[in-house]
């Protein structure tokens, strides 16, 4: 739902773990969210969500009054969990609104 969203708690790094039914192929993943800085992706081939590998590690460009929107093209790899790092904001407090992956 777009009404909803997870924020942070105010302090960095904070991190949200998605998990899937089982591992699955990935070549794609977009994120909408607001007044993150620096966002990290890992993943995860584990049956529980240990053992994480950086995919990617980016600087986002500030939008002021709006979401970010950002996609993220990787060779295609599978996962179990992708796990999103922000490591840094814009401000106290961030929100991410809607993660999707493709694959």
């Amino acid at each position: 739902s777009s009404k909803t969203f997870w924020t942070t708690t105010g302090m960095f790094p904070q991190e949200l773990i998605i998990g899937f039914p089982k591992c699955v192929k990935i070549s794609k993943v977009a994120i909408q969210c607001y007044l993150v800085r620096t966002l990290r992706i890992e993943r995860s081939t584990s049956k529980d969500p240990v053992g994480f590998e950086q995919c990617i590690e980016k600087d986002l460009q500030h939008t002021e009054g709006q979401l970010q929107m950002e996609e993220f093209s990787l060779p295609e790899f599978q996962a179990t969990y992708l796990r999103f790092i922000i490591k840094s904001a814009f401000d106290h407090f961030v929100s991410v609104h809607r993660v999707m992956a493709e694959g």
